[in-house]
């Protein structure tokens, strides 16, 4: 008989659930940073929190590798328990997140960090070719029982809860029957991404928030919405437009860390902000790499150079592609003062951007241009912001066609197909975010 056939050694204290769970226990949180492989590691997270984020996932863990593998040196590249950082006092709210095809290996290791977070996430929305050839995410989709037993094998034998984190499917009423089984199995939160399997890369197209609505009003466990989230006025409409009890960034919070801020009532910055476009916080690039650094260098736990890289390049995008020297030298890094050398670059970086900033004439929001091939806001290259990818033969954008489009919403537009208000079970596949075809950040 297997562990997750098993019946639990002995009883656990009561497991808070749902609602429950999400006040007590995670705070009722709204800002919410996505699990992002290499990418939400903890000194991202600390990052994220100083600037509004109020619940964090660690990277993706494969169950596989993680449970294969029991000597503590080999998990804590993953998590790294030893240092007592990670799951620490100064890291919570913590939802860990892992990949699995196998109950067993999934409890396995859900158990060994199961002291040091909050609740265990398990992905099924990983929609990246590795996630097909190792069988897990969102390729486990078409397996109801497999997937089941999964979510209900560590609801059943784990201490903390388990959440879930999905893509929807091409129809409203399959999503929504997904989603019910997901709450059956045990989930306490689920984490809808408006997107299907095959929206991806070049082809990541817009989230639908109409199913994510339709997904909070079929369950009664939290919805955290996933999808479309660039700007600070895209997480309030958001919220309005899906009922969503919180949003959830990935991309978009890569790329401007300090996305969330506005949620802390202008308290949330610890370097002074110098931008602001409508109701957004957008800091110094700079700056906030060079935070970042710092507490790169202040942890004892190690941050793999892959991930310092990664984040410095999203970080500095709007100003790297005209400081092509900066670029090369950033990418030619290495070795064990790597930090150090990556300090040293930012920090020329910064005094360009000083320079720029002193060159130009008007406030921040007389800056701002529209992108021409996207449609979308532009702001000066010395701040922190959204990155779109467009589409494959994609077109000019007439700025003036799309500039009403970049104020607020006065209020939430309704889920619409043909004009006529979504109920629950219609079918939509087109997202009715308005905004012109562009790769959306999640």
């Amino acid at each position: 008989m297997s562990m997750a056939d098993s019946a639990p050694e002995k009883p656990f204290p009561r497991k808070l659930s749902g609602y429950d769970f999400y006040r007590d226990v995670l705070g009722s949180p709204k800002y919410v940073v996505a699990p992002m492989v290499d990418q939400s590691e903890l000194a991202w997270r600390i990052l994220s929190r100083r600037y509004g984020a109020q619940l964090v996932y660690t990277p993706m863990i494969n169950a596989k590798i993680f449970a294969l593998n029991p000597s503590q040196k080999h998990r804590d590249k993953f998590f790294d328990i030893s240092h007592a950082e990670e799951g620490g006092p100064s890291d919570r709210p913590l939802i860990v997140q892992f990949c699995a095809n196998d109950p067993d290996q999934l409890l396995a290791s859900a158990q060994a960090i199961q002291d040091h977070c909050d609740a265990v996430d398990l992905n099924l929305g990983c929609p990246q070719e590795i996630a097909r050839s190792g069988h897990y995410g969102s390729f486990l989709q078409d397996e109801w029982d497999l997937i089941h037993k999964l979510v209900n094998t560590l609801h059943t034998h784990l201490k903390v809860p388990v959440t879930a984190k999905f893509r929807v499917f091409p129809s409203t009423e399959k999503t929504v029957a997904y989603a019910r089984m997901l709450e059956n199995a045990g989930a306490q939160i689920l984490t809808c991404h408006g997107r299907i399997r095959e929206q991806r890369g070049h082809n990541t197209g817009l989230a639908d928030w109409c199913k994510i609505r339709a997904v909070k009003e079929a369950v009664s466990v939290p919805v955290f919405a996933n999808g479309n989230i660039s700007y600070w006025e895209d997480v309030q409409r958001c919220l309005e437009e899906t009922g969503a009890d919180a949003v959830m960034s990935a991309e978009g919070q890569l790329y401007n860390p300090a996305l969330f801020a506005p949620a802390a009532s202008g308290t949330a910055t610890s370097t002074p902000t110098k931008g602001t476009c409508g109701e957004g916080i957008y800091a110094p690039h700079a700056e906030l790499a060079l935070e970042y650094l710092d507490i790169v260098k202040s942890l004892k736990t190690k941050t793999a150079l892959s991930a310092v890289k990664g984040h410095l390049f999203k970080l500095m995008r709007p100003a790297l592609s005209r400081e092509r020297d900066l670029r090369e030298r950033l990418s030619k890094i290495g070795g064990p003062d790597a930090i150090d050398q990556y300090i040293e670059v930012v920090e020329e970086m910064r005094e360009r951007m000083e320079r720029d900033e002193v060159g130009s004439t008007g406030k921040t929001d007389e800056l701002v241009t529209i992108e021409p091939t996207v449609g979308l806001r532009a702001l000066p290259h010395w701040l922190a912001q959204p990155y779109f990818r467009p589409l494959p033969h994609t077109h000019q954008v007439d700025p003036k066609a799309v500039q009403p489009q970049l104020q607020p919403l006065s209020k939430p537009l309704p889920c619409q197909l043909n004009n006529a208000p979504v109920k629950n079970g219609d079918d939509l596949d087109r997202s009715m975010h308005p905004r012109v075809p562009v790769t959306l950040l999640t």
